[in-house]
Parts: structure tokens; C-alpha cells; sequence
């Protein structure tokens, strides 16, 4: 099945752009790697009227500043994964960034387009989320700022609005965290059927100073578990403390039954899968490779 009929146009300015976002609102759809638009015109479940061709845009700079590493929406996966930036100071991103697909997805895709599909699934939310991002939205009237927990908004839903596109993300730098991504998925490259991001902190005594815990696959957004992370927080990161985290998000999570398994099986796997994550995620934070 091809697409339906439609228009096309590559505007060479952000404001073009954020113009004809303006004038077609919810009939124009953004294309820039489109690894997930392409998919959805072909089996016609997006009938748009325009495709605002967006890979023309100055939207791919990766650079720091206040401590915080800031990304253009069309930095495309594989450089979250080969970028030395972004490795030396946000490594989990670019674990996240392997398991997308496969070469020629990451090769094109970008991480602007999987925030703004917002799979539930998906690594790169999950990981935003764990982060503690926060988001550029821009439109004709103005910018504003939207953190990464709240952008999710359902099962491929966010806060954009028709007129607004999404250009920066800005992730806190964490000098000297742990960090790990463990994922269960049915072959490689595909979306996780439940993945966890970990990002762990030690103070100078040895004890958690921070821990976030992030899960994709387990609800309609990412999902953080806030008590599992208080669980961790001022204690030794001893192996019993960890495993009585991972039970704590394990029992918080209430995932759905689908076509491919049980919403037990996905809560099982989560605690399994917690526990991995925090225990690389320590080991990390402690210098050990």
C-alpha cells in the first residue's frame, strides 16, 4: 500500500517552518528521519495533507553548557551512539541509542522524531525521561520549555502542539554517575517488550546519593517509580538494597496484557531486569569496567 496523495515542502528556515505548522496545523506532518512517519503514511494510519520536510533545518548541533548537554532535535541516533560529547558526558545515551533498530535505522532516524512518536516502547523516551530532560517546543508565538516527564502524554501522544515543533533537548550532565539500560525484547532491534534505564550516584562515603529508575513497555509513557528510587537513596548500594528496589518498582508497575505477552510476565521481567540495571549501574559508579 503507498501513501495517500499529498503535498511536500522543505522550508529553509526554522520560521518557515514553524509557519506553514501555523497555517496547516493538525493536516501537516513533520518529516526528518522518518523511520517512524514513513511507516504510518505507507499503511495510511497519518493522512496528512503536507509533509514539512524539516532535514534542511540548523537542528543537529551537540554542545555544553551549564552543566547541561544540549542536543538538536535532528541528531540523528547513531551520532548519539559514535559522538564523543556525548559519551563522555552522557554515556547512557548512547546505550540506548544501540539498541534502536538497526544501521540503517540509526543512520537516519533522529532522536527529535522517537520523542515526538513517543512509542512507549521505544529507548530514547525511556532514557529522556530517566535523565530528567527537558524539551524545546517552538511555534510561530514563542518558545517554552517542557520537562521530559511531562512531554509523554499517552500511547503516541506528547505535549506538541499542532503548530509546534520540537527543537532542542537539554540533559542534565552527572559528573561521575552510574548508568545502565537492561531490555527484553523478542529480536534484536526490536522495541523492548519491557526495557529499564538506571542511573545511580555515589557520595564520597559510598552511599546513594541519587537514583532514577526509568521502564519502557511496562504502561502508556515511560514510567518512573519514585519509592524504588527512595529505597536506594542514603544507603550502602549493597545487593540486598538493590534487590528490594527492583521489588518496590516491580510491585508499582501495572502493565497491560497484549498479543505477545501477559501484563505478569511484564511485571516479573521488570523486577528481573531492574535488579541487572542497578547492579551495572553501581558497579559503574564504583570505577569497576
Amino acid at each position: 500500500m503507498s501513501a495517500h496523495p499529498l503535498e511536500y515542502a522543505a522550508p529553509e528556515t526554522l520560521e518557515d517552518a514553524l509557519a506553514l505548522l501555523a497555517t496547516h496545523g493538525p493536516e501537516a506532518k513533520v518529516l526528518a528521519g522518518g523511520q517512524s512517519l514513513v511507516p504510518l503514511l505507507n499503511y495510511r494510519l497519518a493522512r496528512p495533507r503536507l509533509i514539512v520536510d524539516i532535514n534542511g533545518l540548523p537542528l543537529a548541533s551537540v554542545h555544553a553548557d551549564d552543566g547541561r548537554l544540549r542536543l538538536g532535535a535532528l541528531t540523528r541516533h547513531h551520532e548519539l551512539e559514535e559522538s564523543p560529547e556525548i559519551t563522555r558526558r552522557c554515556p547512557l545515551l548512547g546505550e540506548a541509542a544501540r539498541l534502536v533498530g538497526n544501521v540503517r535505522v540509526r543512520s537516519l532516524g533522529t532522536l527529535g522524531g522517537s520523542l515526538a512518536h513517543a512509542d512507549p516502547a521505544a529507548e530514547l523516551p525511556m532514557a529522556m525521561v530517566a535523565l530528567d530532560a527537558h524539551l524545546t517546543l517552538a511555534s510561530s508565538s514563542g518558545h517554552r520549555t517542557v520537562p521530559a516527564r511531562e512531554f509523554f502524554r499517552g500511547y503516541l501522544t506528547t505535549a506538541l502542539a499542532p503548530d509546534e515543533l520540537l527543537t532542542e533537548i537539554a540533559v542534565p550532565v552527572v559528573p561521575g554517575a552510574g548508568w545502565a539500560i537492561e531490555e527484553f525484547s523478542r529480536r534484536p532491534g526490536d522495541f523492548a517488550i519491557v526495557g529499564v534505564a538506571a542511573l545511580v550516584s555515589l557520595d564520597r562515603h559510598g552511599h546513594v546519593e541519587d537514583a532514577r529508575l526509568a521502564f519502557a513497555g511496562v504502561g502508556d509513557r515511560p514510567v518512573r517509580v519514585p519509592a524504588a528510587e527512595d529505597a536506594l537513596r542514603g544507603g550502602e548500594p549493597a545487593d540486598a538494597r538493590l534487590a528490594r528496589a527492583a521489588e518496590i518498582a516491580r510491585d508499582a508497575l501495572e502493565p497491560a496484557s497484549d498479543a505477545f505477552v501477559s501484563g505478569a510476565y511484564r511485571r516479573l521481567l521488570a523486577g528481573v531486569l531492574c535488579r541487572r540495571a542497578l547492579g551495572r549501574a553501581v558497579a559503574r559508579a564504583l570505577g569497576v569496567p
